[in-house]
C-alpha cells in the first residue's frame, strides 16, 4: 500500500478506482469543454473559481464507468464514453516554496520509487522568456507535489533525488528547456505526446490523449494563464494538479500499445533523442518574423522595423515583459511604413496613439532616428540572408538546382507512402528539414549504404532509417 502524500490532502468523497489508484469524478464545469480536449484561455489573470460542490463531495462515477475500456484488437483502446476529471484524487496540495517545505518534497519523494510525471507551467504572453513558474512533480508513493521554485534559489537537492529517475511528461521538448534552467535534467523520458504520434492517434494534446487512452475528459482552462501570477488561484492549482494526476497511468498504457505495434524501440531512440537534443540556435535576423513585415518594402523601412524590435527587446527584457505586451507588432511594421521624423509625428501614427505607447514615445522614436541616420550600406537587404549552410527555399529548386527538385519530390512521395504504410505523421518519420537535405546532398544513382550514411549523419535515428533506407534508395534511383 502507498504511503500517503506528505503534500496532499485527505481523499474527498465520489472517489471511484482506476487500477492501483483512485480518481474523482465530478460534473464538468462549464468554463472549458473538457470532452473535446480543448484549451478555454482565461479571460483574465484571476479566473472565477470553480463552485464548492465540483471541489468538494462530488458524486461518484456512473455505474459502468468505473473502469478502463477493454482495448481493441489493435492494440487502441475502445473509445470510452469520458468522464469529467476536475479533482485530484488526493486533493489539491499545498504549494512548496520553502526550505523547509523542500526538504520534506525531497524526503518524501526519496523514500518512495519508480518514474516521475513532471510538467512546468510558465508566463508565456506575459513574461520574458520561458521561465518555470511552476513545477509540478508526482511519483507513487509520494504523491503530487506543486513547487514554486521562485522563491527558492536552490534545487540541488531536488536533482540528487529526480535527475536520476526515468521522467513522464507530455511534449517533453516544451518543458525541458525551462526545468533545465534550475538544474532539473532526467536520466531517462518517457514522452506521452510523442509516443501518441508513433501510434498515429489524430489527436495528441493531452487531453486528447487521456480521453483516448484512459476514458477521462481533462479540462485545460488555464493552460494560457499568467503563471507568474502571486498568490496562485485555487482552480489554477487544481488544474495544475491534473496535469500530472494521470500521467504514470498514461505511460503504462502507452507502452503497451507501443510494445503491441511493435514500436516500443522507435519510441526509446525518440525519447532519447528528445532527451539530449542540444538547445536550437538563435535564428538569423529574428527580427523579420514580425507580423505584417512583409508589408515593409523598403530597405529604410526593414532598417526602423529592426531597430525599434530590438528596442522592444531590450525594454521588455529590463521589465520582465512578453515583447508583444510592450509594444505590438502592428507598431512596429506601422512604424517602418510612416518613418516619423520626431515625437510629434510618431504620436500622429495610430498605433502609437495609446497611452501605454504614448509613455514612451521618445524612446521609440529614437530607435527610429536610429534607423533614418544609418547610410545606405548598413540597411538591411530586403531577402533575409541564410545562415551558414542554410538551403534556399524548395520554391527555388526548381530553378537553381532543378535535379534536386526532382530528388526532393521523390524523397516526400516515399516518405508520404512509408507514413501511411506505418501509421504515423510523415515528420515523425523524417523531418521535412532531413527530407529536404538529402534530396539536396544525395548522390546520383546512390547505393543503399550512401544513403544510410546521409541519413544518419543528417541527424536521423536508427529506426527511422531501418524504415526509409531501402525504400529511398529504390525511389532515388528512379530519378
Amino acid at each position: 500500500m502507498s504511503a500517503p502524500s506528505p503534500v496532499g490532502a485527505e481523499r474527498g468523497a465520489g472517489a471511484r478506482s482506476l487500477p492501483g489508484r483512485t480518481v474523482e469524478a465530478v460534473p464538468a464545469t462549464a468554463d472549458a469543454d473538457p470532452a473535446n480536449g480543448t484549451d478555454a484561455p482565461p479571460a483574465t489573470n484571476a479566473p472565477e473559481e470553480l463552485p464548492p460542490a465540483a471541489a468538494h463531495g462530488a458524486p461518484a462515477a456512473p455505474a459502468g464507468h468505473e473502469a478502463l475500456a477493454a482495448p481493441a484488437s489493435d492494440g487502441a483502446p475502445a473509445a470510452p464514453a469520458t468522464q469529467p476529471l476536475t479533482v485530484p484524487a488526493d486533493g489539491v496540495p499545498p504549494v512548496t516554496a520553502t526550505p523547509d517545505e523542500l526538504d520534506a518534497v525531497v524526503a518524501a519523494l526519496r523514500a518512495s520509487g519508480g518514474p516521475i510525471a513532471v510538467d512546468a507551467e510558465r508566463a508565456s504572453g506575459f513574461r520574458y522568456g520561458q521561465s518555470a513558474y511552476l513545477v509540478q512533480l508526482r511519483r507513487a508513493g509520494a504523491g503530487t507535489v506543486l513547487l514554486d521554485p521562485v522563491p527558492l534559489d536552490d534545487l540541488t537537492a531536488l536533482a540528487e533525488v529526480v535527475n536520476p529517475a526515468e521522467w513522464v511528461l507530455h511534449a517533453a521538448d516544451q518543458d525541458l528547456p525551462c526545468l533545465r534552467e534550475l538544474g532539473l535534467t532526467p536520466a531517462a523520458l518517457f514522452d506521452t505526446e510523442l509516443a501518441s504520434r508513433l501510434l498515429g492517434s489524430e489527436r495528441v494534446g493531452l487531453a486528447a490523449v487521456i480521453a483516448e487512452n484512459l476514458g477521462y475528459a481533462l479540462a485545460k482552462e488555464h493552460s494560457a494563464a499568467d503563471w507568474s501570477t502571486r498568490p496562485l488561484p485555487e482552480s489554477w492549482l487544481r488544474y495544475a494538479a491534473l496535469d500530472v494526476e494521470l500521467l504514470l497511468e498514461l505511460r503504462d498504457v502507452l507502452t503497451a500499445r507501443l510494445e503491441q505495434a511493435g514500436k516500443l524501440e522507435w519510441a526509446l531512440e525518440e525519447f532519447e533523442h528528445v532527451r539530449t537534443a542540444p538547445p536550437a540556435e538563435p535564428r538569423v535576423d529574428p527580427w523579420r518574423r514580425t507580423a505584417g513585415l512583409q508589408n515593409v518594402r523598403s530597405p529604410r523601412g526593414l532598417a526602423v522595423a529592426r531597430e525599434v524590435w530590438l528596442a522592444r527587446e531590450d525594454l521588455a527584457r529590463r521589465r520582465d515583459r512578453s515583447p508583444g505586451r510592450v509594444l505590438p507588432a502592428a507598431a512596429i511594421v506601422a512604424a517602418a511604413q510612416a518613418q516619423p521624423s520626431s515625437v510629434e509625428e510618431l504620436v500622429k501614427v495610430r498605433e502609437f496613439g495609446g497611452k501605454g505607447t504614448r509613455r514612451h514615445a521618445a524612446y521609440w522614436q529614437a530607435a527610429v532616428s536610429r534607423a533614418l541616420a544609418l547610410p545606405e550600406s548598413e540597411l538591411p537587404p530586403r531577402r533575409a540572408p541564410h545562415a551558414p549552410g542554410e538551403l534556399p527555399p524548395p520554391r527555388s529548386w526548381a530553378e537553381r538546382n532543378p535535379e534536386a527538385a526532382e530528388r526532393l519530390d521523390v524523397v516526400r512521395a516515399s516518405v508520404r507512402a512509408l507514413a501511411e504504410e506505418n501509421a504515423l505523421p510523415q515528420e515523425n518519420l523524417l523531418s521535412p528539414r532531413v527530407q529536404r537535405r538529402l534530396a539536396w546532398e544525395v548522390k546520383p544513382r546512390p547505393s543503399t549504404g550512401h544513403v544510410t550514411d546521409r541519413l544518419l549523419a543528417l541527424g536521423a535515428r536508427q529506426w527511422q532509417v531501418g524504415v526509409v533506407a531501402e525504400p529511398l534508395t529504390q525511389a532515388l534511383r528512379t530519378v
